[in-house]
């Protein structure tokens, strides 16, 4: 897919590139970031190099993954870092992380609004599935804001550091948003009540 940017009110989501070393490596050294997500601990300069200028512009080459860094239009700062990463048949799951001095403001959830709609719209995906290992209330709450349905807690899912832990799981889906899927969805029967 060839990269595209995205626009909100107040956010610029462009593919994230090596212009984008120094504001990830920085952001990195946030403990939060490196307990929650999946960023190499410790975080040195040679990973932010090789996210940024190899691994997520050949992603976006060989359609796996759409990563991009989240600016506020007006001053250009890195809010986020936000990206797709295809699953299968027109499924995908988000993942992202926010600047520590940038929370608080709504900036994810509106960038998660945002590439969810470009997603269902633009990347031919029918269902967008959130992960987070269990106790991670900030990313769930964005997860509930941008309209994700909680589905359910996984045991041992997520692989953390050589531990493996539980992770909650919601998903996205076009009517969520009011879109039509590219594919029928039928949902399950009620169970019967016994």
């Amino acid at each position: 897919m060839e990269p595209v940017t995205l626009t909100t009110e107040r956010l610029l989501l462009r593919p994230l590139g090596p212009e984008d070393t120094e504001d990830c490596y920085a952001a990195c050294q946030d403990p939060d970031i490196q307990r929650w997500t999946t960023v190499p601990s410790p975080y040195e300069r040679e990973h932010a190099e090789h996210f940024a200028q190899r691994f997520a512009p050949d992603a976006w080459r060989d359609n796996r993954e759409y990563t991009f860094a989240v600016r506020t239009r007006a001053e250009g700062t890195l809010a986020a870092v936000m990206g797709i990463m295809l699953r299968g048949a027109g499924a995908a799951e988000v993942g992202f992380w926010s600047v520590k001095e940038q929370r608080g403001r709504g900036h994810v959830t509106e960038a998660l609004r945002a590439l969810s709609h470009w997603s269902f719209t633009r990347a031919a995906i029918d269902r967008l599935e959130w992960r987070a290992e269990v106790g991670n209330m900030p990313s769930r709450a964005v997860a509930i804001r941008a309209g994700f349905t909680m589905e359910g807690t996984l045991r041992a899912a997520l692989l953390h550091r050589g531990t493996r832990r539980d992770c909650w799981v919601g998903s996205l889906l076009p009517s969520d948003l009011e879109l039509t899927p590219l594919d029928p969805y039928l949902p399950a029967d009620p169970p019967v009540q016994a």
